[in-house]
């Protein structure tokens, strides 16, 4: 428990002291730092060999946006596993010894100095001083649906919109759809970015994943969202869905800019404002802060909205009676066994496995 709280403090406060999207950097740069303190906090190492850890993560993680650019990549999914795989590596090699380029964010041909604001610049990292609880943890946010998270609010507006004015999802009735809202969003997963591919019904799975015009289109028309059938080739190439996809263009706001990078829980936001002409000339307008799963949404994630999200993504791969028991375990935590500890694991579906397509061979 003491590792997952490290882990997320450290990644919450350098999130909040550190702007990687500024410079392009891939925001997973802070992730590999994260986890290297958070196992080495699982372990009880000193502060010098989690120091060393930390400087290696942070040396062999940091990598550019193109990630999340054009034709995106299945390495964008991948890109936060690689992180963690680093973090563990970076922790076995100070374990023995191994020592790390420092200062890495200070130093004169650091990542400050040639990847952030520049030689001169300098930042405060809000850590919990000795003895101070780490609340990182509760500042973060869940994702309702299997998408960008800029996109979650945008979702349930959309889904919200096409529920009252079904005639919305017809792209015969609809001149243009914009969408108004923050530089972060209308840059990274609007038409801001002017990425083509967020326009082609023939993308990959991850570039769907960030085109908030496809995205809003989708949840208008299906009122809701799937982690597989929303992203489906034969989904994403629906002729009516193209046609109403194309009408969707975002445009900044500096008002939902300002708002995005507001500190102030009560007024940060990560939605917009949609403003939908339809053929006739009537408009139509709606707005959303937050996802309706944020603790301030209209929906905030509780117990039983995990439970829910844990069954549609486990139903796929376990048996019932493995969900079941699974389920009844982890709600008892603090009252485990040792042994009961030892069986919160899953066994997938019999046979679920040797199923699954052989992967094409590499080096090893």
């Amino acid at each position: 428990m003491r590792g997952i709280a490290t882990g997320y403090e450290i990644q919450v406060d350098l999130v909040r002291a550190i702007s990687l999207h500024k410079h392009k950097i891939d925001h997973v740069a802070h992730l590999g730092p994260s986890a290297a303190a958070g196992i080495g906090t699982m372990l009880g190492l000193d502060a010098e060999t989690i120091y060393q850890a930390i400087g290696q993560a942070l040396h062999t993680t940091t990598a550019t946006r193109q990630s999340r650019k054009g034709e995106i990549s299945t390495w964008k999914a991948h890109a936060p596993a690689f992180a963690g795989k680093m973090a563990v590596e970076a922790v076995d090699r100070a374990m023995r010894g191994q020592t790390s380029p420092s200062p890495i964010y200070e130093g004169e041909d650091g990542v400050i100095a040639w990847l952030l604001d520049g030689p001169e610049a300098s930042y405060d990292v809000p850590l919990p001083a000795a003895g101070e609880a780490k609340r990182g943890i509760l500042d973060t946010y869940t994702k309702e649906h299997s998408a960008e998270y800029q996109a979650q609010a945008i979702i349930d507006l959309a889904r919200r919109l096409g529920t009252d004015r079904p005639e919305l999802r017809d792209p015969a009735n609809i001149a243009s759809i914009v969408l108004h809202t923050s530089h972060h969003t209308h840059n990274v997963i609007g038409s801001g970015a002017n990425d083509p591919q967020k326009y082609d019904p023939t993308a990959s799975r991850e570039t769907l994943d960030h085109s908030v015009p496809y995205i809003f289109a989708v949840a208008l028309q299906d009122g809701t969202w799937h982690h597989v059938d929303s992203y489906l080739p034969e989904r994403a190439q629906r002729t009516d869905t193209v046609e109403l996809w194309r009408k969707v263009t975002t445009a900044e706001d500096p008002e939902w800019t300002r708002r995005y990078h507001s500190i102030d829980p009560a007024e940060k936001a990560f939605g917009g404002r949609v403003e939908i002409t339809l053929a006739t000339g009537e408009t139509v307008t709606d707005e959303i802060a937050v996802a309706d799963a944020h603790p301030l949404g209209a929906r905030p994630f509780g117990r039983e909205q995990y439970i829910r999200k844990f069954r549609i993504l486990a139903e796929p791969v376990l048996d019932a009676l493995e969900v079941e028991r699974f389920l009844e375990l982890v709600q008892r935590l603090p009252e485990l066994t040792a042994a009961e500890v030892g069986e919160l694991s899953i066994t997938a579906k019999p046979g679920l496995l040797a199923s699954a397509p052989e992967a094409p061979r590499g080096l090893f």
